[in-house]
């Protein structure tokens, strides 16, 4: 681990899963703050057509509105046999006030008699800094189980097998995900350009 440290910075997120996740993967490269820790309590809307203007409008908010650098993600489940669909509705896929059970429901459901399972995770990070916008993406390939298997992650994981492996996201330790997942890969992106130009960041 490299023991050079940046000053913290914000994540723009109220999902306590995220949050604990993007800690983990962080590993004390980083020193990631969520929103309540700054004292936001405001619901950012997605109103962008993309992950990377998702991204960015919420990590443009917390900076305009709270002074700090921050930076946000967006993530897209992207089935190939339903053309990448859910993608940016992954999260209200089943409808706007469903949750992560009804998705996967729905998703197994449309999925039925389709045998190509394939898909990937894609997450997009956009950081805010200074008077600088970055963006960094992380993609994982696998494939939509049959049923859900697993009762560990949030959203689609228990119906997700990353490439190379047995398990779904929702059947491995976390210290296992951490290392492979779509949002390890982008987080990994962002640490490894903070620490590289962490003399404009301390």
């Amino acid at each position: 681990m490299n023991n050079t440290k940046i000053k913290p910075i914000v994540f723009a997120t109220h999902n306590a899963n995220k949050l604990a996740e993007i800690r983990e993967i962080a590993r004390g490269e980083v020193e990631v703050l969520g929103l309540t820790d700054i004292g936001c309590h405001d619901e950012i809307d997605e109103t962008g057509n993309t992950l990377e203007e998702n991204a960015l409008i919420k990590a443009r908010q917390v900076k305009e509105r709270y002074g700090y650098d921050c930076f946000a993600d967006d993530t897209g489940l992207e089935v190939d046999a339903l053309n990448g669909v859910p993608g940016i509705y992954s999260a209200r896929y089943a409808g706007p006030s469903c949750d992560s059970e009804a998705n996967m429901q729905k998703m197994l459901t449309v999925l039925q008699g389709i045998d190509d399972r394939s898909a990937q995770f894609r997450t997009v990070i956009a950081l805010v800094a200074n008077d600088e916008e970055h963006l960094f993406e992380g993609i994982i390939r696998g494939q939509i189980t049959r049923e859900k298997r697993g009762n560990k992650g949030f959203g689609y994981d228990p119906i997700f097998v990353p490439e190379g492996y047995d398990l779904t996201f929702a059947e491995m330790e976390a210290s296992v995900k951490n290392r492979v997942s779509h949002r390890a890969l982008a987080m990994a992106k962002l640490i490894e350009f903070l620490l590289i130009r962490k003399n404009r960041y301390l």
